[in-house]
């Protein structure tokens, strides 16, 4: 039988976790702080542990706390998710499909491949949440998402399915003052010396990876000063003169003032958005949503 007491307390128990004081949690709720704290310690006495320690500093997890906010926090996306298909289903959509992606792909690959999945599947109900490129397979895997747009390439598992929806030609973003801003082409091994500012290998490994390959198979390795979160803050940071940055061609559209985009005399492409799915997916949603990618790619050729 399903515990609803539990659920709720479970529910609670997060919002407090997640502001680290009983005060903002219970603002966030909507109710009052004596009764919020009564229920944490309903909660407690039922898991038989200390879950808060109060200090000045507000309410800071146990170690029994952090070792079961993790699956705390699963179970309540869970049932958020319960929630959104009992409320769908019961007003006629035939279906849901969520989808984790990066924010490049929101803007480049997601709306049209959006309006062309509405269109052909009114009834479906598409729920977007935004992810980094390194978040993609273990949500995949996790069944958290059930499509995912990111920088994927390569063999990601036999469970995995993946198709590149768009790449574009590596080039480097430069301050406009720079010895090189007056150059149209610029030889790879010539930046060997400069400051580089980085997409985080943590948010995508596989596309820092590849930047790296392609700089040590030019003679050198990178030298770092910052790594950043999206490839749009590393033309930002080449614009406060922070250094030079490896980045797709197509930024030149929304590059700064101050920054200039030169092109390499060796061509380089890379993956900026591939969509990826488990092939072991049960949700017949994904198979309508992998049918329109298939049919855009067709389309695009």
């Amino acid at each position: 039988m399903i515990n609803f007491r539990l659920m709720r307390h479970l529910w609670l128990f997060l919002a407090v976790a997640e502001e680290q004081h009983f005060g903002r949690a219970a603002k966030r709720l909507g109710m009052s702080q004596p009764p919020l704290t009564e229920q944490i310690q309903v909660l407690e006495q039922a898991l038989k542990a200390k879950l808060f320690v109060r200090s000045r500093r507000g309410a800071q997890l146990t170690p029994v706390g952090h070792a079961i906010l993790p699956a705390v926090r699963k179970f309540v996306l869970q049932m958020e998710h319960l929630e959104l298909a009992v409320r769908e289903a019961t007003t006629g959509h035939t279906g849901i499909l969520t989808i984790g992606a990066i924010a490049s792909a929101m803007v480049e690959v997601l709306p049209p491949f959006l309006e062309r999945l509405r269109k052909a599947h009114p009834q479906l109900t598409v729920s977007v949440k935004e992810i980094d490129s390194v978040d993609a397979l273990p949500a995949l895997l996790a069944g958290d998402v059930d499509l995912a747009f990111a920088r994927l390439q390569g063999d990601l598992g036999a469970d995995v399915t993946t198709l590149t929806l768009a790449q574009d030609r590596l080039a480097v973003a430069l301050p406009a003052g720079h010895r090189l801003a007056e150059r149209s082409r610029i030889r790879l091994g010539e930046l060997a010396e400069e400051p580089f500012v980085m997409f985080a290998r943590h948010v995508s490994p596989v596309y820092f990876d590849s930047i790296i390959a392609v700089c040590q198979g030019a003679g050198f390795s990178p030298r770092i000063l910052h790594e950043v979160r999206s490839v749009a803050t590393q033309v930002a940071f080449v614009g406060c003169g922070q250094g030079i940055a490896l980045v797709p061609a197509a930024l030149k559209r929304v590059a700064p003032d101050g920054v200039v985009f030169k092109v390499l005399t060796r061509s380089v492409d890379v993956v900026t958005t591939a969509a990826a799915w488990s092939a072991s997916a049960t949700n017949p949603a994904v198979a309508l949503a992998v049918e329109t990618l298939r049919e855009r790619t067709k389309a695009a050729r």
